[in-house]
């Protein structure tokens, strides 16, 4: 009877687990459509400035690479469904993905699955979060001036529209994200 009782109690515990690690994935891309919704679009580029960087980073940074993942590739399947979860200057759908923004957007998953490993593996400290922030950015503008260079037919087009407008904003975006990070890292190390 007791050995009953153990697996159904440990299964009722995989079971809640499980529901709060998609409850959390849920919650981390829902964030990060609520980031979108802060947009400043911008004269003379069709890529607005947004906080949805910031809510990418700070997903990977907190949930880590496997998470951090999920929850981004959630978010384009949100969007890709027509949900409205992308920047509202835009389009929306997969037509959003297609355009100006796509190479930005595509790369989230892969953005925060890479600040999300180097926190991950390290000292969980505001240097180690900036590191993984500024890793990110490098692949979010590599996967953007790649697909806005295709889409122009321009390497300095895309470099006009996608990169010089935001490189100070990005850079408050990645302290900010690690400072957050780091905060919280402190706190829930010294809570355990």
């Amino acid at each position: 009877m007791a050995k009953v009782a153990m697996q159904t109690l440990s299964t009722q515990t995989r079971n809640f687990e499980a529901a709060r690690q998609v409850a959390i994935v849920v919650g981390a891309s829902l964030f990060v459509a609520l980031c979108a919704r802060i947009t400043i679009p911008l004269p003379g580029t069709p890529v607005p400035l947004t906080v949805q960087n910031f809510g990418v980073l700070l997903v990977g940074l907190m949930l880590g690479s496997k998470r951090g993942f999920a929850a981004l590739a959630l978010y384009l399947a949100e969007g890709a469904m027509g949900m409205p979860v992308f920047n509202p200057t835009g389009v929306g759908g997969i037509a959003q993905l297609m355009g100006a923004t796509g190479g930005f957007l595509l790369a989230y998953p892969l953005v925060a699955l890479l600040a999300g490993y180097v926190m991950e593996h390290g000292r969980k400290n505001f240097a180690r979060a900036a590191l993984g922030g500024f890793l990110g950015e490098a692949v979010l503008f590599t996967g953007g001036l790649a697909w806005l260079a295709v889409l122009t037919h321009s390497v300095a087009q895309a470099f006009r529209w996608g990169l010089y407008w935001f490189l100070f904003a990005e850079v408050i975006k990645v302290m900010m994200a690690a400072g957050i990070t780091a905060q919280w890292q402190r706190r829930r190390g010294a809570s355990q």
